[in-house]
Parts: structure tokens; sequence; C-alpha cells
């Protein structure tokens, strides 16, 4: 058995590839006879939306029936999760799902409209990729452990942005505060754009941004990049270390993205999906549009990806209820 091709958190590095489910005969052997829908629960532009067309056509190429995104977007991901969810099992409705309305949500919030472990079916990994945390150059500090000193001999005094309350950046932040014991103030915007906007501004001190707002004023000088919040270092920025590796012993913080389909939908209709979706994860160009987005393309197997969908929906609840973080 081939090792899953993953390159985010530990718990993916021990589940094995253990090949796709094809249909085996009956009405699923015609699917999909009519255009699928693929719900991106953010608004059009952002990474959940490329990567649902990105997908899309791949899946245009091989089945001739045309793939509808459709944005919902709102609540952190989840009036699409939860539009998804209620939609019929009948393979015709997909979703692209993240960390965080899949595994952080449930934690963030006292009423949800649908149930993660319960009412989706995993199809496959598609994506993952660190944050980087950057901070305004006047800010004195040039590496993490400088940040901590920092922060220790300044409490209170530094601010961190984010994309919202429970996004990857303010997730982040909270499990750097865990871990360091350092204290710091979470700012929410709404969108990481504008969060490291105001960081150039001077107006946030840190951010544990996704790559591609972070990476452009890295590279110009706007910005000074001290680490990347995953388990291992990204292409984009390679001389960057982990955060782990810098000194923070048992960080590690991928955002993720996979898809899924309503919980009761036929197994031999999830196999044919991942089947084509594994195969388009493997070609050049998925690969390197993917790269450009600042993530790597991967694969699963659904039964691989429900149960990393249960670590990370354990993992993400210890975080969010030490942070006491909320979202209602």
């Amino acid at each position: 058995m081939a090792q899953l091709k993953s390159g985010i958190a530990l718990v993916l590095s021990a589940l094995a590839f253990t090949g796709v489910v094809l249909p085996a005969s009956g009405a699923e052997l015609n699917y999909p006879a009519k255009p699928v829908r693929m719900i991106a629960p953010y608004p059009p532009g952002g990474t959940s939306d490329i990567i649902a067309r990105i997908i899309g056509l791949k899946l245009f190429d091989a089945w001739g029936q045309q793939i509808v995104v459709d944005n919902r977007a709102g609540a952190n991901g989840g009036i699409g999760s939860e539009l998804a969810a209620k939609s019929p099992a009948d393979g015709y409705t997909l979703l692209v799902g993240n960390m965080t309305p899949i595994a952080a949500n449930p934690s963030l919030y006292s009423k949800l409209g649908y149930d993660s472990l319960r009412d989706f079916a995993g199809v496959t990994l598609v994506a993952a990729g660190p944050n980087v945390l950057v901070v305004n150059p006047s800010l004195p500090v040039k590496s993490v452990q400088e940040l901590i000193a920092y922060a220790k001999a300044n409490p209170g005094k530094l601010n961190f942005g984010s994309g919202g309350a429970g996004s990857p950046a303010h997730l982040a932040g909270e499990m750097f505060k865990t871990l360091t014991g350092v204290a710091m103030t979470h700012v929410p915007y709404k969108g990481t754009v504008l969060s490291v906007n105001d960081l150039i501004a001077g107006q946030v001190q840190l951010v544990f941004s996704d790559a591609p707002p972070a990476v452009p004023h890295v590279k110009s000088g706007k910005l000074r990049a001290l680490a990347v919040t995953g388990a291992k270092r990204t292409p984009l920025l390679p001389e960057l270390p982990t955060v782990a590796e810098a000194g923070v012993a048992g960080f590690a913080l991928d955002n993720w993205w996979g898809i899924l389909v309503p919980a009761g939908t036929l197994k031999p209709v999830i196999g044919k999906i991942n089947a084509e979706i594994v195969k388009a994860m493997q070609t050049a160009d998925v690969k390197e549009r993917f790269a450009n987005l600042g993530v790597e393309a991967i694969y699963s197997t659904p039964a691989a990806f429900d149960d990393y969908i249960k670590a990370e929906y354990a993992k993400l609840a210890k975080i969010i209820k030490a942070s006491g973080a909320r979202a209602d």
C-alpha cells in the first residue's frame, strides 16, 4: 500500500492509501446523468471557490456533465455547509469543505444547522497548506523566539489580526498563545486581506496569514516573515522554519480542503467521484495551479478523509475550548 499523498498533519501519514471503490453495477454506472452542483461555502475568488472551479473543470472533462459552482458564503462557511448537508444524498451535490466549517464551527457556535460527523461522507482530501506568521517590520523581532520574548516583556501590547473568529489565522494565534503562554489580543477582520493591510499600516503587530495575501508583501519588504504554521516547510518560502522548528514544540496547524457529499450517498457513487478527483490531483497542471494558491494538491481514500475529519474535529475542539473563542 502506498502512503497518502499528503503534506499535512502527522495523523495523515499513518493512514494508508488503499485504493478507490469503483462502481459495480446498477444505476450508479450511469452516474452522473445530469449536471452536478459543487457548493463553495465562501465568496467568489477565494481559495475554496478557485479549488472548486479547478476540480470542476477536470470532472467536466472526465464526465461531459456540467459542474455548477454554487457560492454560498456566510457564517464561517456554515451556510453553504448546511445547504449541502440537507441536500439529497444522490451524488449530485458536492461540498468543498475546509477546516473551519467542518472541524472548527462545531466548537465555535452554540447552534449549528449541521453535524459535521453525522451529516457528511468524505470523498477525498484535495489540498492543504500552512499559514505564514508575519509581523510589521517595525516590531523589533526577527525570529519566533524573539517574538515570544518581546510578548512576555510587553504583556498585552501585541494585537494579532485574522480573517475572522474561527479562521485558520485566528486558531493559529490561539494555539500560539496556549503553547507559549504569551498574552496577545485577537482583532478579527472580514477577511485575511484586510488584516494584512492593517498589519502593513501598523494597526496590528502580527498575523498568521494564509500565504497568497502575505507572500508578495514579504518579498517586497513590507512585512517580515518568521515561520510557517504547518507540519513542514512551504516551497513558497523554503527558508522559513515551521513554528515547531523555531522552538514551539507541538505546534502544527495546516488549513485543508476536501470534497464531501451528504451522508447516505451510495458508496459506488462516492468511489466514482473519488477516482476522478484522485486522477486530477496527480496532474501537473492541477499541482501547479494549487501551488500558486499556496497549497499542495493531495488526495486520500474516502475512509481516510473521514478519519482525518474526526481527528481534526477533536484537535480543534481542544484549541477552541482552551482559548474561549466563540463565533456567536
